[in-house]
C-alpha cells in the first residue's frame, strides 16, 4: 500500500513540475537589453541610462542589461544578430533596423527639428554642382548615419569618384575638406554650421542641400521580444515619468515619425555600396 502511495505522490510531482513549466511567465519578466550608441563615451552613456534602467527594470520585473555600440558598424552587427530588445536608434539605424530586421518601432527620439544632410566645401572651390564632383575625393560619415551616409551617397548615384573615404566624425570630415584630403564631405547643416565656426581658419560653403528631411529617431523593440511583452513594454515605456523619458532622449507621447522614404533611400544605397570597395568608386548598378 505504501508502494502505490508513494508511486502516487511521484507521479503527482511529475505533473505538477509539468504544469508548472508549461504556466506561461508574466509579460514583463526576463532581460532586457538595451542598445544603443555611445561614440566611445561609455562611462557618460551608462550614468545618462542608470535612472531609466533602474525605473524599467522595477516596473517590468526585468533584468536590464545596456550594450552601448562603439560606432554605427558595431550597432548594426548588433543589429543583424538580433541581440537587442530595445534600441535607441538614430535615424540611419532605425531605418536598417526596421526595414531588415524587423525591428518595431515605439516612440520618437527627440532629435533636431529640420534636419537635412549637406555637402561642403571650401568656399574658394571651383565646385559649383553635385556633377562636377565626377573624378574628385568625397568624405562620408561611417555606415549607418542618415545624414553623412545614405543621403549623400542617394545624392552621388551614378557619379565615378576618385575615392570616397569614411570619416569617424563629422567634424573630420570638414577637418578633411580644409586640409584638401577631400574635394567635398557630406554633414548635417547643424554639423556643419557647428563645426564651421570652430574651424575658423578655413572658410566653407554647402555646395548642395538635400530638399528631404531626415525623420527623427527612434525607440524599437526587437523581434525575439514575444507580442504580449512588445505590447506591456510599450505600455511601460508610455507611461514614464517625462523627466526619465527626457534623460534617455525618447517621447513617450509622440507620433512616430514616416519612415517610408528614408528606407527606400537606405535599400537604393544598399545597391552600390559594394563599388565603395574598388578604385575608381563607380556609384551606379552593374548591369551585367
Amino acid at each position: 500500500m505504501s508502494w502505490k502511495l508513494s508511486r502516487r505522490f511521484f507521479l503527482f510531482q511529475i505533473l505538477f513540475l509539468v504544469v508548472h513549466a508549461c504556466k506561461p511567465k508574466p509579460p514583463g519578466e526576463g532581460e532586457l537589453k538595451i542598445g544603443t550608441i555611445s561614440y566611445g563615451s561609455g562611462e557618460e552613456i551608462i550614468t545618462q541610462y542608470a535612472k531609466f534602467n533602474r525605473y524599467l527594470a522595477e516596473k517590468t520585473k526585468s533584468h536590464i542589461k545596456l550594450e552601448p555600440a562603439f560606432n554605427e558598424n558595431k550597432a548594426i552587427e548588433r543589429l543583424e544578430a538580433r541581440a537587442w530588445d530595445l534600441v535607441f536608434a538614430p535615424p540611419g539605424l532605425a531605418a536598417i533596423a526596421i526595414a531588415r530586421y524587423q525591428y518595431v518601432g515605439l516612440f520618437p527620439l527627440v532629435g533636431v527639428s529640420n534636419l537635412r544632410s549637406v555637402f561642403v566645401v571650401r568656399a574658394e572651390s571651383p565646385i559649383q554642382e553635385l556633377k562636377q564632383l565626377q573624378g574628385q575625393t568625397v568624405a562620408l560619415g561611417q555606415p549607418g548615419s542618415a545624414t553623412g551616409y545614405y543621403f549623400p551617397l542617394f545624392n552621388l548615384y551614378g557619379l565615378t569618384l576618385t575615392d570616397v573615404i569614411s570619416a569617424p566624425t563629422p567634424r573630420t570630415v570638414m577637418e578633411w575638406v580644409a586640409i584638401g584630403k577631400a574635394t567635398a564631405g557630406a554633414v548635417s547643416i547643424t554639423e556643419y554650421n557647428l563645426y564651421s565656426s570652430q574651424l575658423q581658419q578655413t572658410q566653407f560653403r554647402i555646395l548642395y542641400t538635400d530638399p528631404h528631411y531626415v525623420p527623427p529617431g527612434v525607440v524599437l523593440i526587437g523581434p525575439n521580444v514575444e507580442r504580449n511583452r512588445q505590447e506591456y513594454i510599450r505600455k511601460v515605456l508610455g507611461d514614464f515619468p517625462s523627466t526619465l523619458a527626457q534623460e534617455v532622449g525618447y517621447v513617450p507621447n509622440g507620433t512616430l515619425p514616416d519612415y517610408q522614404y528614408m528606407i527606400s533611400v537606405v535599400e537604393r544605397v544598399k545597391l552600390i555600396t559594394p563599388q565603395l570597395q574598388t578604385k575608381p568608386v563607380r556609384l551606379f548598378v552593374n548591369s551585367q
